[in-house]
């Protein structure tokens, strides 16, 4: 448990380093804005108006996550970091939306671009920064399976792209002098905050309505392959259900039908155990026992435990575990 408390201090530790480094970067970019009224640079200067207002709401979200569960949230409370990251999104394809409006706005009624080498300085300073916050953040979201950092890391590191083509944008205004080429910027990279605030959202929506990790159950199916003994004839009809950074995990477990309760559950520990090795403790498993079926003779013949009294086909070869048999009701009542 002490453990796991060190975590999420460290993610919340993380997230503050963050927030208060982007707080710098917004009034950087607004200077910037300030010395040149490119809009070009303002549109990188509201994307970090977005990048504080995510940054606090992650770190709300990172100490509201970490509480333990209660009578009224037996699921604990890691959702919030979905909610979090559903915010940002919404955030930040309304500021790409803005950033869209005033790209035409200025299309109509331009504006004289003033100090531009300056504006380029700081930034192409800031898109640095933001790159390693990013690369920081996502490190440690994946390390501690933290979704709100490393959503908050990819945004920051989108942030770090679309800046590396404003500055290349910025650069040919600033040798060109043609002033349409400001608003074209604005609204080149105004779509591409919007998009990238969208795909936000689709994630966190499907997230939040618990659609099926394909990623982390093929994960699980190849080490419950790699690390499976023959007492486990089947694990099927398994549902996961992530909170957070903890993972809620039911499924049905096959084992001889002649095994004894006590026999039953040292097998339903092993499991328990392996999943808690290899998830550092944040899996709570709920496991329903079936016995083998001693009518199925293909069930037989595929079960590798060779010191079964009560076979009734010689064994042939073991099947692998497969993510269809893994996540379907199997052949078991």
């Amino acid at each position: 448990m002490e453990s796991l408390i060190d975590e999420e201090m460290l993610k919340q530790k993380v997230q503050k380093y963050i927030v208060s480094i982007s707080c710098l970067i917004l009034i950087g970019k607004f200077i910037a804005y300030y010395l040149t009224h490119s809009v070009g640079v303002l549109t990188d200067a509201m994307e970090s108006i977005v990048n504080v207002a995510a940054g606090f709401l992650s770190l709300y979200s990172l100490h509201f996550s970490g509480r333990p569960k209660d009578e009224r949230h037996p699921f604990g409370h890691g959702k919030i970091e979905l909610i979090s990251a559903s915010v940002e999104g919404i955030l930040i394809s309304i500021a790409g939306g803005m950033i869209i409006y005033e790209g035409i706005k200025r299309l109509f009624s331009p504006v004289e671009v003033q100090h531009l080498d300056i504006g380029i300085y700081i930034v192409a300073f800031s898109g640095l920064l933001n790159y390693l916050m990013g690369w920081y953040s996502i490190r440690i979201g994946k390390r501690y399976d933290s979704i709100a950092l490393v959503a908050g890391g990819k945004h920051l590191q989108s942030d770090t792209y679309s800046t590396i083509g404003l500055v290349a944008g910025l650069l040919v205004l600033y040798f060109t002098k043609i002033v349409w080429i400001d608003s074209l910027l604005a609204l080149l990279f105004g779509g591409i905050i919007a998009g990238t605030g969208i795909s936000i959202l689709r994630k966190t929506i499907a997230n939040l309505l618990d659609a099926a990790d394909e990623q982390l159950l093929n994960d699980l199916v190849q080490t419950l392959n790699e690390k499976r003994p023959p007492e486990w004839i089947d694990i099927h009809n398994t549902r996961i259900i992530k909170s957070g950074s903890y993972l809620y995990i039911d499924c049905d477990l096959t084992i001889p039908w002649y095994y004894t309760i006590e026999e039953g559950h040292r097998e339903a520990d092993k499991l328990q155990n392996l999943l808690r090795d290899k998830y550092a403790n944040k899996v709570q498993l709920t496991i329903h026992l079936d016995p083998c079926n001693i009518f199925d003779k293909q069930k037989c013949s595929n079960c590798a435990l060779k010191q079964c009294k009560y076979r009734r086909e010689a064994f042939q070869q073991q099947e692998n575990i497969s993510l269809a048999s893994f996540t379907g009701a199997g052949g078991e009542v």
